[in-house]
């Protein structure tokens, strides 16, 4: 089980990452709203997904 649970930990981060990476190329600097949802496909096999609005986060004033 514990070999299972840290997949799911490294399946999550990178799911995070690859939001970042797709919020950034849009020119986002922030990510709100951010859920996570996973789903078992098989026996021993779950996908993770990882989605927030990308937004452009400005000081007040500016």
């Amino acid at each position: 089980m514990r070999g299972y649970t840290e997949m799911m930990q490294e399946a999550r981060d990178e799911a995070i990452q690859r939001m970042i990476q797709e919020a950034s190329s849009m020119g986002a600097n922030t990510i709100l709203n951010v859920r996570f949802m996973t789903t078992s496909v098989m026996q021993a096999a779950a996908e993770v997904m990882v989605y927030g609005t990308a937004a452009v986060l400005v000081a007040e004033g500016q």
